[in-house]
């Protein structure tokens, strides 16, 4: 097993604060808000997830051609928890991941690195930190598999870090991105 993690994209929401599928929005360069996050992963951790609804099947060549693994979550309106454990199912292998979000289109290439850097030197679990706020993504060592492997509601993995408050290690950035999520078409 590799202690390098696997990057998980998260995609299989609902957009219902949208009133489209906000992932299908072209948000930089006219290029869907979906492709610019996987090919921002991707770059940094080829070889990685991307879990799905069945209504963004249509990307699957795309995202296959950025080296991204497609999976399909068709238990998706259970909750991101559903998906989290998806990706990390088809991840198993690895010592760890980071857990990224789809709607954070804004996020910098480099705070991706930094996160996954910081994953494969030994970190637990690992959160970028922007203004005193937490945001995303997400990582966590291969030491949580099992509790990621549970997860199923719309909570995500928020528990296990409250749980483990005392592993989660905190990474400045001065980048914005790793707090703005886009919700509402406003918000692009």
């Amino acid at each position: 097993m590799s202690n390098k993690p696997v990057g998980i994209l998260l995609a299989a929401g609902k957009s219902e604060r949208f009133n489209s599928n906000k992932l299908s929005h072209p948000i930089i360069d006219n290029t869907p808000m979906l492709l610019v996050v996987a090919q921002k992963l991707s770059c940094v951790l080829a070889d990685s997830v991307v879990v799905i609804n069945p209504a963004l099947k249509t990307y699957t060549a795309q995202l296959e051609q950025l080296g991204l693994h497609v999976v399909i979550n068709e238990q998706a309106e259970q909750g991101m928890g559903s998906s989290i454990a998806c990706g990390v199912r088809a991840s198993q292998e690895t010592g760890g991941w980071l857990i990224t979000l789809a709607d954070m289109p804004y996020i910098k290439t480099q705070t991706l690195t930094l996160l996954a850097n910081k994953l494969t030197e030994g970190a637990s679990i690992v959160a970028p930190q922007f203004k005193r706020q937490r945001g995303h993504p997400v990582g966590f060592s291969h030491a949580y598999i099992n509790e990621l492997l549970i997860l199923n509601q719309d909570i995500g993995a928020r528990n296990i870090i409250q749980t483990h408050q005392d592993q989660l290690e905190l990474v400045l950035t001065d980048d914005e991105g790793v707090v703005r999520d886009i919700d509402y078409p406003d918000d692009v």
